[in-house]
């Protein structure tokens, strides 16, 4: 499971959306919803995805420890000077030694060892990634969440709107100030509202069934998001981001899989000299019913350097992954511009929505609506103002969804948060 400074890093830094009150990280501040953090903490615990990788590591950790373990010793028996001719006929002559061999590995054990425990880290490593990853998700998935709660009260809010705008043209019909055709339009304006309403409805459904199930739940036990998608931090300089991008989860897996090649490598030198077999035993002599101990070494001869190709194999996959690092360093650079580059550009739009377009739509609605109550303009103007704030409202939200999303990709690209976080304020 994450730790509790992993989970608030990562709600941190990727949109700082949620209102978090003070409570259990692993219960619900209410029984209706769910901030980011507890679903973060959920998914973090209780993904399924990471079920198979608990599995690879435990058995990793196995192999580990057999790595460790010395080859069993072997018995030997054997029997000399029978069934001959002469003397040797039949047991008379016989020698028998019992006797027990071993292998002195020395490096070859220890390079074993190194190695395996070398690929126990690297698992650790893909863990720690897949849970930022899982992390990273769930952030992306109560982003939607938070989104669709916002379109569907941007949606009731136009209902409202045009329900009102029926009213009024009904009273200016009564006095004969208006034609039925305007009523008409109006009437199935409110209809088209009603509609996208219930089409964000089973959207905001399918959303919170797709966060639960990054727990495990196929029926969610919430029933709302907590946050404010309109709420973001300022951006931090790119050449900072840039600097900091040694923090990649991935680059540090490459760094626990090079010690995997470099454990591999050290464990092909070792095997260059094969080990030395040693061996004790007690000789019995039937023909005099004595015994003598027995002892003695096998020792391996010929060229010292006895596999070059498993060296060069393991060189090979050492420089292979540097080349794959440097590629990767490249790839994440030129991605980390793009992505802040698209990040300023969303922040922009939502400024500029916010504080110019979406003030002079409101203001020009207002004055059109009353322009059309003293007969100056037509319900078609009115209903035009209305399309366009409707359309400026919409926008400034998908801005803003699109900046979130690429806090999330900046964030997973450098692992830098871009504010500060408390699990207990409101940002």
């Amino acid at each position: 499971m994450l730790s509790k400074y992993q989970i608030l890093s990562v709600l941190a830094a990727l949109f700082l959306l949620s209102v978090v009150q003070a409570a259990d990280s692993n219960g619900l501040t209410d029984k209706d919803s769910i901030s980011l953090y507890q679903a973060v903490s959920r998914a973090s615990a209780h993904n399924p995805a990471l079920a198979a990788l608990n599995f690879e590591l435990s058995a990793q950790r196995a192999e580990a420890e057999l790595a460790g373990l010395s080859q069993s010793p072997s018995v030997t028996f054997e029997v000399e000077d029978i069934a001959g001719t002469g003397g040797h006929t039949g047991l008379d002559a016989a020698q028998a030694t019992l006797g027990v061999a071993w292998l002195v590995e020395g490096s070859i054990r220890q390079g074993r060892q190194a190695f395996a425990n070398a690929k126990t880290h690297s698992v650790l490593a893909e863990m720690n990634l897949k849970k930022l990853d899982i992390a990273s998700e769930t952030a992306r998935l109560y982003l939607y969440c938070l989104a669709n709660q916002a379109r569907l009260e941007m949606t009731e809010q136009s209902v409202v709107l045009a329900e009102k705008t029926v009213a009024e043209i009904k009273k200016r019909l009564q006095i004969g100030k208006t034609a039925d055709v305007e009523l008409s339009r109006a009437q199935a304006e409110v209809a088209r509202r009603k509609l996208d309403a219930e089409d964000v409805e089973h959207e905001l459904a399918s959303s919170y069934r797709l966060l639960a199930a990054q727990w495990g739940e196929t029926i969610p036990k919430f029933s709302s998001v907590t946050g404010d998608i309109f709420v973001m931090p300022q951006p931090i300089a790119f050449d900072v981001l840039k600097l900091r991008m040694a923090n990649n989860p991935e680059f540090i897996r490459l760094s626990t899989e090079r010690n995997v090649k470099q454990a591999a490598l050290e464990l092909e030198k070792s095997k260059s000299s094969a080990p030395w077999e040693v061996k004790l035993g007690v000789r019995h002599y039937e023909a005099n019913q004595d015994q003598a101990l027995v002892a003695g070494v096998s020792i391996p001869f010929g060229e010292r350097s006895r596999n070059k190709a498993g060296i060069a194999r393991a060189q090979a996959k050492i420089s292979a992954l540097g080349a794959e690092e440097k590629a990767l360093q490249v790839n994440y650079q030129t991605m980390l511009f793009v992505e802040y580059q698209e990040y300023l550009h969303s922040l922009h739009r939502m400024n500029a929505y916010r504080n110019e377009i979406i003030p002079k739509l409101e203001s020009a609605l207002k004055k059109t609506r009353k322009a059309y109550q003293l007969g100056r303009y037509s319900f078609l103007e009115w209903q035009s103002v209305q399309s366009d704030l409707f359309e400026a409202q919409a926008e400034l939200l998908e801005s803003s969804v699109d900046a979130h999303l690429k806090m999330i990709q900046i964030e997973r690209l450098t692992g830098v948060q871009l504010a500060s976080s408390n699990k207990d304020k409101e940002f």
